[in-house]
């Protein structure tokens, strides 16, 4: 059963973030698109990733003070300062075991897939659990 391979379950329609790129933006696009990691890319490389959780975190400072001033306070935040860095990655040809193994011990909730040096996917506990459970 995880003996397959990371690049066998991994999303490969990825939303990334630039560094630059605000938190306001992170939380408007986890939001529409229920995106719960978001890669932080310099071109094709992966430098960072940005959580629904890190979204949150930042978010909830300003809420105190209204939902204006909670938009305008994440415009000014960047997705660098938010960010995990660097970020743990795995190869596509990686065994869904290894993937596993990595975010247990790292304490983390997705894995970008990197390639040569190249994002190509990202594979998430919930894609691991879809295929410990048998829906894949």
């Amino acid at each position: 059963m995880l003996t397959q391979f990371v690049w066998t379950i991994m999303s490969t329609e990825l939303v990334t973030l630039r560094r630059d790129e605000s938190v306001k933006l992170a939380k408007d696009v986890s939001h529409l698109g229920r995106i719960g990691h978001l890669p932080v890319v310099e071109g094709e490389t992966v430098v960072g990733i940005v959580s629904l959780q890190d979204v949150l975190e930042v978010s909830l400072t300003p809420l105190m003070h209204g939902e204006k001033v909670q938009r305008i306070f994440l415009e000014g935040v960047s997705v660098e300062s938010v960010m995990s860095t660097p970020p743990t990655t795995i190869s596509p040809d990686a065994s869904i075991q290894e993937a596993a193994q990595l975010m247990v011990e790292k304490r983390i909730g997705c894995l970008p897939v990197v390639e040569h040096g190249r994002l190509v996917g990202l594979v998430t506990e919930t894609d691991i659990l879809r295929i410990v459970a048998g829906l894949e």
